[in-house]
């Protein structure tokens, strides 16, 4: 038993598990926070490409 604790205490792989598991929730929160800051103004960009192509006219 002692053999066991000693060889758990000197085991790194969970360590390393949870560092690459912080750094994707890192890496998926900056995701989100640059979609939320970016999608009204793809919002309103689209809007505007949508309302200039429904004005113009087809032909002549």
């Amino acid at each position: 038993m002692l053999n066991f604790i000693k060889n758990f205490k000197n085991d790194e792989d969970g360590a390393v598990t949870v560092d690459w598991v912080v750094l994707t929730a890192a890496i998926v929160g900056l995701g989100i926070a640059v979609l939320a800051s970016v999608s009204s103004g793809t919002t309103d960009l689209a809007g505007k490409i949508s309302s200039n192509l429904m004005s113009q006219s087809v032909g002549g």
